[in-house]
């Protein structure tokens, strides 16, 4: 097991740190060819998964990930819930879920978890859930002058004006993608599990369009341990 470390990841200065924690095979993937859920990480990951949560003041996930699970990631250890309580931490991190359209089942379990809900949405997906109280905030994400890309750099900007400074990135591979892109991830926790899924169309933690190699993100190793079968990595970001 990684050990207990609860100490708050490194400030920066205008927008949260952005950490991601994934899973994925020994082939780089994190599902399988139809994208459901990727249930193959041991208990040891997902405690590990619990770990990065309890140091987060929010996470954020893409619609696909939600679609899969039907639910998110909760903090259940009772030492890390105290440990949150102590520092005057709510019990769960808010939960942000990226989505376009916006089409989400209103009757997932992920609606009745004990959990702070927003949407990052477009207008158009904000009206679905106008006039329901599934959200705490409907968020309706600004977009990059060049396109319909969200504008990336100023939600985290927003985000820590409302008192984010500690995000936790939970997948899929085109939201990592979007935020590689903008170089907007600071950290990677990055679990390989002891399987092959294979498919040329299986997600992969960072999907989108790629980088060249003379452009592609650097990282630096931190951090790296065995527990069984599966091989825990923490890298960070070489600017």
């Amino acid at each position: 097991m990684p050990p207990l470390n609860l100490q708050p990841y490194a400030k920066t200065s205008n927008r949260p740190y952005v950490t991601t924690v994934l899973a994925m095979s020994a082939d780089g993937k994190i599902s399988n060819p139809q994208r459901g859920a990727a249930r193959f990480p041991s208990a040891a990951d997902q405690h590990h998964l619990e770990k990065r949560l309890a140091i987060a003041d929010a996470t954020l996930f893409g619609a696909g990930t939600l679609r899969a699970y039907g639910t998110t990631a909760l903090i259940k250890d009772a030492k890390l819930l105290e440990k949150r309580r102590q520092n005057t931490q709510p019990p769960q991190p808010i939960h942000i879920v990226c989505s376009r359209s916006g089409q989400l089942d209103p009757t997932a379990k992920f609606f009745t978890q004990p959990i702070p809900r927003w949407l990052l949405t477009t207008s158009h997906g904000a009206a679905n859930w106008q006039d329901t109280d599934h959200f705490e905030r409907l968020w309706i994400a600004p977009t990059a002058p060049t396109g319909q890309d969200f504008a990336w750099e100023q939600i985290l900007t927003k985000l820590k004006a409302l008192n984010i400074h500690q995000l936790i990135i939970m997948g899929g591979g085109q939201l990592v993608a979007a935020l590689m892109a903008a170089d907007l991830i600071d950290e990677l926790w990055l679990t390989i599990c002891p399987l092959i899924i294979g498919g040329d169309k299986s997600p992969t933690p960072c999907d989108g369009d790629g980088f060249s190699l003379d452009n592609a993100p650097r990282f630096t190793l931190i951090s790296h341990q065995t527990v069984g079968n599966e091989v825990f990595l923490n890298y960070k970001r070489h600017r």
